[in-house]
């Protein structure tokens, strides 16, 4: 499979998936936490499937295409740790989350993945989803669409 195709299957699946988490946990109470920006597509998706949700957003840096800048009172702009904390101690609950860190090397995105989970844990509200290309640990997985191969993207019930 080409890269370019491999990128395609990625982005149906991250479609799919989102849209399978948004119908999920309509009835849930919580915000929307994207974790990682970037240049703003998901975002823009999560927005468009969840428009009465505040959505919450961290990166290190705010580049995203000029149509996708969310509001500058939903942006953390800084390392996850620190604003997954600051997060947890304004309070904030998440109904859906979806965690799109990664560095592009698997054993590194692992390895992230695992030691973040236990800062968004605190976050979720009982039944709230995580859609995450990483695996994380200290949630159920679940299973997701019937469209999306499991080891494509994964889902987490908190």
């Amino acid at each position: 499979m080409s890269r370019l195709e491999s990128m395609r299957r990625r982005l149906e699946a991250q479609i799919d998936g989102l849209n399978w988490a948004a119908e999920t946990i309509r009835d849930v109470a919580g915000d929307v936490l994207e974790m990682g920006l970037g240049n703003g597509r998901t975002y823009d998706h999560l927005r468009q499937e969840l428009p009465n949700r505040r959505i919450w957003v961290i990166d290190r840096v705010l580049q995203p295409h000029p149509s996708c800048v969310p509001p500058e009172e939903n942006f953390l702009q800084g390392e996850a740790d620190a604003m997954l904390a600051e997060l947890a101690q304004r309070g904030t609950r998440m109904a859906l989350a979806h965690y799109d860190f990664g560095f592009g090397v698997k054993e590194k995105d692992v390895e992230e993945g695992a030691k973040l989970s236990p800062l968004i844990a605190p976050l979720m509200v009982p039944g709230g989803l995580i859609v995450s290309q990483q695996p994380l640990t200290g949630f159920t997985q679940v299973s997701g669409p019937d469209t999306i191969d499991p080891e494509r993207y994964l889902f987490y019930r908190s």
